[in-house]
C-alpha cells in the first residue's frame, strides 16, 4: 500500500472525525465519549497546531490516518516536554501506517528542542504499545482503573522517550 504524509489541510478535520469518532464509540483508547463534529476537530486542530503539527497519512485520496502532538502540561518547566497519539482507519490497522506518521512527527519535536515525548496508553492495547516501544519509548508509569468507559474501569499506561 503506498501512503503519502503530509501537513494537515483545511478540510482534513471531516476526515479526522471519521476516524476518531469510532475509538469515541467503540473502544476505550480515549476516554471521550461525545463524537466530535467537524467544525469542534477543527477547533482543537487549531489550537495544537500553533504549537506542534500535525500530520495526515493518505492513500490513494483517503486519510487513513493522523498523528499529533501536544504540549505535556501547560506549565513553563514542561515546554521541552510533548504528548504524541496516532490514530489510524478502522480496518488499516498493522499496516505500518503509524509507524510512518510517528517518523516524521518525531523528527520535527527533536528538531524545535522537545527533550522528553511521552504518550498515554488505554490498557490493554498491544498495537499502540508495541508501535512506541519500536520507537524507543518505555513504560514509565501505570495507573489503574482510572476511566470508565463502556461498561468498565480502564487502566493507563504512560511511555516516554527522551530524545536529548
Amino acid at each position: 500500500m503506498r501512503v503519502d504524509v503530509r501537513p494537515f489541510e483545511p478540510g482534513d478535520e471531516v476526515a479526522i472525525c471519521e476516524i476518531y469518532n469510532h475509538y469515541i464509540t467503540d473502544t476505550v483508547v480515549t476516554f471521550e465519549e461525545q463524537p466530535l463534529t467537524p467544525q469542534q476537530m477543527r477547533e482543537r486542530i487549531d489550537g495544537y497546531r500553533a504549537s506542534y503539527p500535525w500530520l495526515m497519512c493518505v492513500s490513494d485520496g483517503v486519510v487513513v490516518g493522523y498523528s499529533y502532538a501536544a504540549r505535556f502540561h501547560q506549565r513553563a518547566a514542561y515546554r521541552h516536554s510533548a504528548e504524541m497519539t496516532v490514530y489510524v482507519r478502522q480496518g488499516m490497522e498493522r499496516r505500518g501506517i503509524g509507524r510512518r506518521l510517528y517518523e516524521p512527527l518525531i523528527e520535527h519535536l527533536q528538531a524545535r528542542g522537545c527533550h522528553a515525548l511521552l504518550a498515554a496508553i488505554s490498557l490493554p492495547n498491544e498495537a499502540s504499545v508495541g508501535l512506541h516501544e519500536a520507537f524507543g519509548f518505555t513504560k514509565v508509569a501505570h495507573f489503574a482503573q482510572v476511566g470508565h468507559k463502556l461498561g468498565g474501569w480502564v487502566d493507563v499506561g504512560y511511555w516516554q522517550r527522551l530524545l536529548t
